[in-house]
């Protein structure tokens, strides 16, 4: 049996792509991970439209909260095996920076959050984000128990999947 790796999934407001990541892992990753979000500046609120979308998908929602990374960088805090980061460079939003002996990975994407509009558009936002989200996510559990042992070997798969958009296994394979 392989051994649960702890993952955070961290942007800036941890309202909608990190918290979307967190419950869809945790939702399909059985005791495979321990998984967790968090942001940099948080909203202090999950995203009305990130829950309406998980609670369509079947995953849970029970417990989900916008919270600071400080949760995760104490100095009692349980260490990472590996932090991705899911905020949106291409439009200069500020990503945190982390540090510590883990794995970080960059998998940016625009923030449904910030779509402006009604609410069709807010939630057509959320489910593009979910649906790369998702794709991404299929292709980290389709990881080889043996990659997570070798970092040189996890580094750049883990960057292949940051390539992934929804229905698009490609990158990975690659």
């Amino acid at each position: 049996m392989e051994p649960c790796r702890r993952i955070l999934f961290l942007c800036t407001g941890n309202s909608a792509r990190s918290i979307l990541a967190e419950a869809t892992l945790r939702a399909w990753a059985g005791d495979r991970f321990e998984v967790a979000s968090a942001g940099s500046q948080p909203t202090g609120r999950v995203n009305p439209f990130a829950l309406q979308q998980l609670a369509a998908e079947g995953i849970a929602t029970a417990g989900l909260r916008s919270k600071s990374w400080d949760e995760f960088a104490a100095a009692d805090a349980a260490p990472m095996d590996l932090v991705v980061t899911v905020c949106d460079a291409a439009a200069a939003e500020a990503c945190p920076v982390v540090f510590g002996d883990f794995l970080r990975v960059h998998w940016g994407l625009p923030d449904p959050a910030a779509v402006e509009g009604d609410e069709a558009a807010k939630r057509a936002a959320v489910a593009r984000a979910h649906g790369t989200i998702k794709a991404r996510l299929l292709a980290l559990l389709a990881l080889p128990a043996a990659t997570w042992d070798d970092r040189a070997a996890l580094e750049p798969a883990l960057q292949r999947i940051a390539l992934v958009e929804a229905g698009d296994r490609e990158a990975v394979d690659g």
